[in-house]
């Protein structure tokens, strides 16, 4: 197991504010990767015209809810679970796999390694690496599965590098993994960021394969973490049936479901983040191209992995930097397989990404 260092996640603003006394309120958080839009118009107007769905419990199977959920990503309603964020589905299917051995792709999201542990189960990384620019070397990692490894996990598009893995290249790690009896867990929270979502997103192959779960939420693209909806598609129907006798009752409250029965059909919305994140990627993306001091990895999420190519400038600097002028980054240290010289940061509103820039490349 690697040993994780401590850090500033996106939602610690109180630290933040506690230790260099700016108020959390006046504070751009780049180091979240929610969408800068904030929430869907539509909720707004559901949310407050039917608050009185509080006094009722919601439907124990949350069929409408699935429904809408199934028609959003192109599957079928049986096939989506709901949970209370996609920490919980994760934890669920964690405890129902009971994984010895896993293979987590890093560098990534550290809450994979520890479900795995509090299962009793050991983690092993495949590293991502900077010579191919983050992108995973699918034959290099095939051939590194084995029997004796029970789970693969999969963050597409990566974070934090904002790699991705392509739906074919997906297959073919199905197929390897098939041949192992190997689950893999695919988390695609940023996949509707990507320009090429089209071609990443491996819903379409639940329809094959029964050794695929896809985690997604409405954290990140429909900026409402605090509303934990999360959900999970997967064609292979024992799984489910073993998640929903574990599960909880009533894990989403009734605001939720009305919540997310909107905002996946809110498609002005939907557009309006997807061309914003696009355009402002693209541009920050060749902004820092031009700079000597840095070095960009192409980005697939809505947030960039950049590595800082100043001897005497490192990831700390940046943070302390940003922060004072109250904008904080994600400082890449902390990341396994990365060092001080890496920071991520996630694509905001236009006047905000100007001043982070200014701020960075000073």
């Amino acid at each position: 197991m690697i040993k994780h260092k401590d850090h500033f996640h996106g939602s610690d603003l109180e630290k933040i504010e506690q230790i260099y006394g700016i108020k959390k309120e006046e504070i751009v958080s780049f180091s979240a990767n929610v969408n800068p839009l904030g929430v869907s118009p539509l909720l707004r107007t559901a949310l407050s015209e039917q608050i009185d769905v509080i006094t009722t419990y919601p439907d124990r199977e949350y069929t409408s809810l699935r429904k809408c959920i199934a028609e959003y990503c192109g599957t079928e309603y049986e096939n989506v679970i709901v949970g209370n964020g996609s920490t919980e589905l994760i934890s669920l299917f964690i405890q129902i796999e009971h994984p010895k051995k896993a293979m987590v792709i890093g560098p990534t999201y550290s809450e994979y390694e520890r479900e795995i542990s509090l299962g009793g189960g050991t983690t092993l990384y495949y590293p991502l690496r900077e010579k191919d620019n983050f992108r995973l070397d699918v034959d290099d990692f095939i051939s590194h599965l084995n029997e004796s490894i029970d789970l693969i996990v999969i963050c597409n598009p990566n974070n934090p590098t904002s790699s991705c893995i392509t739906r074919t290249e997906m297959r073919h790690i199905l197929d390897a993994c098939k041949e192992h009896d190997i689950y893999v867990m695919v988390d695609e929270t940023y996949v509707e960021f990507a320009d090429n979502m089209a071609e990443i997103s491996a819903v379409p192959l639940t329809n094959y394969y029964n050794n695929i779960v896809i985690l997604r939420g409405t954290s990140k693209f429909f900026a409402a973490p605090g509303l934990r909806l999360g959900y999970a598609i997967t064609g292979n129907r024992d799984l489910i049936k073993s998640i929903n006798t574990r599960k909880n009752p009533w894990t989403i409250n009734s605001l939720a479901v009305i919540a997310g029965e909107t905002m996946f059909r809110d498609t002005a919305y939907i557009k309006a983040t997807k061309d914003l994140i696009s355009s402002e990627r693209a541009r920050i993306y060749r902004t820092f191209q031009k700079s000597p001091d840095f070095k960009v990895y192409e980005p697939s999420g809505n947030f960039m992995l950049v590595r800082i190519l100043k001897d005497d400038l490192t990831s700390q600097d940046l943070f302390d930097r940003a922060i004072r002028e109250k904008m904080m980054i994600r400082d890449c240290s902390t990341f396994p397989f990365l060092d001080n010289k890496y920071i991520r940061l996630c694509i905001m509103n236009p006047e905000d990404n100007d001043r982070l820039l200014a701020c960075l490349l000073r």
